[in-house]
């Protein structure tokens, strides 16, 4: 499926987990994201996420418009091809490991991952449906830094190097 992503990122200071579990259509899966050889400027990578009830692996390639969208392409893809694929990581890379929290509000669908590395923040991202779409946090929300475009806290980027923890 191919389509155009438009997101907003930030970091935040890490939520208590009861203040997002109460959110509107919460769910939680844990995340192993990976990196594959793709043409200049585009990514390539693999993704297994796992929930309480089922597993999903996916394949996403994307092609950044500007800072803040991109055309993505996602196909879903067999267990046994992930395991294919995963034996092709990107050289100098390292697999992405992440609980992802995702839940509504005000009509708004926010994911919030959560990386081993940082104990205190967190990132949330927000898809938009337009740029001109003004984000409307909940309160349990603290940012500390919108870092939207800023290439060093893409997953790509942190699958070679992970950034310090902003607190």
């Amino acid at each position: 499926m191919k389509k155009i992503e438009i997101e907003k990122k930030y970091v935040i200071e890490k939520p208590t987990p009861v203040a997002f579990k109460s959110a509107a259509e919460y769910n939680v899966s844990k995340i192993e994201q990976i990196y594959l050889e793709a043409p200049n400027g585009e990514t390539l990578r693999i993704r297994k996420r796992e929930y309480s009830t089922h597993t999903e692996y996916v394949r996403t390639h994307k092609k950044r418009i500007d800072k803040i969208s991109a055309v993505e392409t996602e196909d879903e893809i067999s267990a046994e091809e992930y395991s294919a694929y995963k034996q092709k990581i990107l050289h100098g890379t390292r697999p992405i490991i992440k609980k992802r929290h995702t839940f509504k509000y005000m009509g708004q669908l926010f994911e919030i991952d959560e990386y081993p590395e940082w104990k205190r923040s967190c990132i949330v991202e927000t898809e938009l449906g337009s740029r001109d779409v003004q984000v409307a946090f909940p309160d349990f929300i603290r940012i500390i830094k919108e870092v939207s475009g800023d290439f060093s806290y893409s997953n790509a980027a942190m699958s070679r190097h992970f950034p310090k923890e902003l607190v």
